[in-house]
């Protein structure tokens, strides 16, 4: 079986906050009401267990939500313990974990530190920017309780980067946002476009970043990073598309060749192939009554998988597709299009691939270059 990593959803959209662009609000909808959504132990132990036993060398398990630090410490000390009981000799296990970081700690950053979890922090930058979208159920901005948990990351020597969301209120603040991060010594920065959809009115939400606006953004970041950033500071984005100048593989799943690298596990064990695809028509499974064999040969998540690859004749002629392969499927079927549909964002990405060309070539023959002196070769 070809590879694959988990992205798990602990307590579904449960979250300690209610940022105003929050894309996963809307899965709760999809589950049966109930007082609590904390996965059970049944469901637990069958995702580690099946997932481990399929005898993969690198397991990857990766945590979010809604706020997947609210299923507390103890669940997580459980993960863990499961992991060593299920894991055999030789197996590598990771853990990510994407939170808000209002509930981290001293006793969460020893536990993170000494099991090596890769922290995600959302974070958009500094407090006038954070906290206009990302705001508790009293509309309190929660900047204050984010830079507290980034302290706390760091004290614990926890391994961390930033995931900041794109919005039309910051998208010409490229520099505020790239200045205050480095300020603040973060130099691994990931850089999330949103586009949301009213599921009543089907209507674009109105704080989806325009292409033009995107456009703008990472030509105004990418200027800044190619000119005082490059190599020190990572902006996944960028990496990926250097990867690709380099290696010919990108990093990123929205462009990548096909979309079947990850399969989402809900907190009552229902599978789905995307969490933007968590609806009841895209359900594929369950992980306690079925096998990842058989939810990965099902008609439904092979129908998934081949809409990534039905693009528009457009797409197939365009001289930089082979750089996104059509973008993400979301980004194309969004307002109940077709998947041949083209990809909202790709006016700013085709501009975006032509004016930074020749400086990934500059990169990546520097690369090159010093994996040549360093017998990387």
């Amino acid at each position: 079986m070809n590879y694959f990593t988990l992205l798990i959803k602990p307590v579904s959209a449960v979250c300690n906050l209610d940022c105003k662009y929050c894309f996963y609000k809307r899965a709760i909808n999809v589950f049966e009401k109930k007082d609590n959504y904390l996965m059970s132990d049944e469901v637990l132990r069958n995702m580690i267990s099946k997932y481990l036993g399929l005898g993969f060398r690198e397991n990857a398990f990766g945590w979010q939500g809604g706020e997947p630090t609210v299923a507390g410490l103890d669940f997580f000390e459980k993960i863990v313990k499961y992991q060593m009981e299920y894991g055999t000799t030789g197996q590598i296990v990771s853990n990510s974990l994407q939170t808000n970081g209002v509930l981290i700690d001293d006793n969460w950053g020893d536990f993170l530190n000494e099991y090596k979890f890769l922290v995600g922090l959302s974070l958009d930058g500094p407090q006038e920017i954070h906290d206009f979208y990302r705001v508790d159920y009293s509309n309190k901005g929660s900047f204050k309780a984010v830079m507290n948990a980034a302290d706390k990351l760091i004290k614990h020597n926890v391994e961390f980067n930033i995931l900041t969301v794109l919005t039309e209120y910051n998208y010409d603040k490229a520099e505020i946002m790239y200045d205050f991060f480095i300020k603040n010594g973060f130099r691994f920065l990931q850089f999330i476009p949103t586009l949301e959809v009213d599921e009543t009115t089907n209507k674009i939400r109105d704080f989806t970043i325009k292409p033009a606006h995107y456009l703008k953004f990472l030509k105004d970041l990418f200027d800044i990073w190619y000119e005082r950033g490059f190599p020190e500071v990572s902006i996944r984005t960028f990496d990926s598309i250097l990867s690709y100048y380099v290696d010919g593989i990108q990093l990123i799943c929205p462009f990548m060749k096909e979309c079947n690298s990850y399969l989402v596990i809900e907190h009552n064990g229902d599978v789905f192939p995307c969490d933007f695809f968590v609806y009841k028509e895209w359900t594929i499974g369950n992980i306690v009554s079925d096998d990842y064999e058989d939810i990965r040969k099902s008609e439904k998540y092979l129908k998934f998988v081949k809409m990534k690859t039905e693009v528009n004749d457009k797409c197939r002629n365009c001289k930089w597709f082979n750089m996104c392969y059509g973008d993400c499927t979301k980004f194309r079927i969004f307002q109940n299009r077709s998947p041949k549909s083209i990809s909202y964002f790709c006016p700013a990405w085709k501009e975006f691939f032509q004016y930074s060309h020749s400086r990934f070539k500059k990169l990546a023959d520097q690369v090159i270059e010093y994996r040549k002196n360093n017998g990387f070769v």
